[in-house]
């Protein structure tokens, strides 16, 4: 009863600072002619409400591709279509054919962060709740505090709640799919995920992990027996899902590519804005987009990241229990984060539900997020340090540190909370070079990418070496 009480209080918080945070500004407010990221999601619900379904995705006279074009998978349209009807019966003005573009009132602005809200209770808190009780490792004050830091990550916060957007959407269902896979449920995990990748197709961050672990338990009981029937059991549900989510546009293939068109734009290149991967990062020092053709640039990329999630997969896909795999869609979403094609900065909300995007500062600052951003950051990190305390309370074979490799962690975490103190402080009170504008993001992007590649590196190191604890001997159900 005490810890459900206490579960209870981690739900008020995550609501409290939700809400508190959603009175500060969003992307774009008062910008014309194109304002931001809010502004795309109130044009989507105007489009799917007003047009038929072919047209969502299609350049034409009533939907201006160019003006926030959607560029979705259909779950995410299906969505907007429901905020549209929703908002109609509250105010047409809001999703009116053409003449709504760029409306802005405070009415709006509850109407919009109450749908996030909305997602929230709904998919989202339930998701992280269960991960917490039945998948996550410690006493069961350990369970809740580790609940309370999920919910109170900034990031998702600060993106979702400020910026605007419905991030945590795509991650709910991907965590119903984890819980779905670690519970045994195989079929539940994989629709879940299904309706994750339906819904953004930045879950390919974790679509091989996800595949490999359900193929390898799949063989483990035998492709001749058990196994046979698991896995056609699971492709049915994965085909099936698809097939619903696009039944829509599945009787004209036309409509199928212009889809796959606007959900996979190459032609915006490599990378845009000062995101923390690496090729932003290089191209500090070779200018790649000039170097390079698009299609060279478009091979390269999708070699490295192949390379660099084979080995986690592989070893996921031999030994396919739960510790793998939680350490596989780490090791995967990172990779696709700092190597694949056309990343944005938000994309650092998937590698790691646990860590501060502190990456995603610029971005934060331009929408005028500074407090929101403050404030959630430094309680997110006591909570983490103090009420956490991972290191201390993880033995060194599972983290795969001797004593002396601790000390340097602890110094290295230090030292880069500073860096990030300052670097965060410089970029708000100085102005850059004139010669150099763009000075402060590109610090701040570079400095995050050595992190996250250290990130990769470390926890490819800790799934390889197989730890030897029990959770890596946790068998799959």
């Amino acid at each position: 009863m005490e810890n459900w009480s206490l579960v209870s209080v981690c739900v008020l918080l995550g609501l409290t600072t939700r809400w508190a945070v959603s009175f500060s500004s969003y992307s774009g407010a008062g910008k014309p002619p194109m304002f931001g990221d809010y502004e795309a999601q109130r044009h989507w619900q105007e489009v799917t409400y007003n047009l038929p379904v072919q047209e969502w995705y299609f350049n034409t006279t009533d939907n201006d591709l160019g003006y926030w074009g959607l560029d979705y998978p259909p779950l995410t349209a299906y969505h907007s279509l429901l905020c549209g009807h929703v908002a109609k019966l509250i105010n047409p003005a809001w999703v009116e054919l053409r003449t709504s573009r760029g409306f802005e009132s405070a009415a709006h602005k509850l109407f919009m962060r109450t749908t996030v809200l909305f997602a929230d209770i709904l998919i989202y808190f339930p998701a992280v709740i269960l991960y917490c009780i039945y998948l996550s490792d410690g006493s069961s004050k350990r369970k809740v505090a580790t609940a309370l830091c999920i919910l109170l990550y900034p990031g998702l916060i600060l993106i979702d709640y400020g910026h605007f957007q419905y991030n945590s959407v795509s991650l709910a269902l991907t965590l119903w799919g984890i819980v779905g896979l670690g519970l045994g449920w195989n079929l539940l995990g994989a629709l879940a995920f299904s309706l994750a990748l339906n819904y953004k197709q930045m879950e390919l961050y974790h679509s091989l992990p996800f595949f490999c672990f359900l193929l390898g338990k799949c063989i483990k009981q035998g492709l001749m027996g058990r196994g046979l029937l698991l896995l056609v059991k699971i492709s049915l549900t994965v085909l099936v899902t698809f097939a619903l989510c696009w039944w829509p546009f599945l009787s004209d293939p036309q409509l199928i590519l212009q889809v796959l068109h606007r959900l996979f734009p190459v032609d915006r290149g490599l990378f845009e804005d000062k995101v923390a991967n690496t090729w932003c990062s290089l191209n500090v020092l070779i200018k790649i987009k000039t170097l390079l053709s698009r299609d060279t640039q478009l091979l390269l990329s999708f070699a490295l990241t192949l390379l660099s999630i084979l080995p986690s997969s592989i070893k996921l896909l031999t030994k396919p229990t739960l510790w793998q795999f939680k350490l596989a869609l780490v090791n995967s979403s990172l990779a696709f984060f700092l190597f694949s094609f056309q990343v944005h900065e938000k994309s650092i909300l998937l590698p790691l539900l646990s860590v501060l995007s502190y990456s995603m500062l610029p971005l934060l600052l331009k929408d005028g997020l500074l407090l929101p951003y403050t404030v959630t950051s430094l309680a997110f990190l006591y909570l983490g340090v103090y009420l956490l305390s991972a290191l201390d309370r993880s033995p060194e074979e599972e983290l795969r540190l001797g004593s002396c490799a601790l000390h340097l962690v602890f110094l290295q975490f230090t030292v880069s909370l500073v860096a990030m103190a300052g670097l965060s402080f410089t970029s708000v009170v100085l102005e850059p070079p004139a010669r150099l504008p763009d000075l402060f993001p590109v610090l701040v992007s570079v400095f995050s990418f050595l992190h996250f590649l250290a990130m990769l590196l470390y926890f490819n190191l800790v799934q390889l070496t197989e730890p030897s604890s029990k959770k890596s001997q946790k068998k799959t159900n």
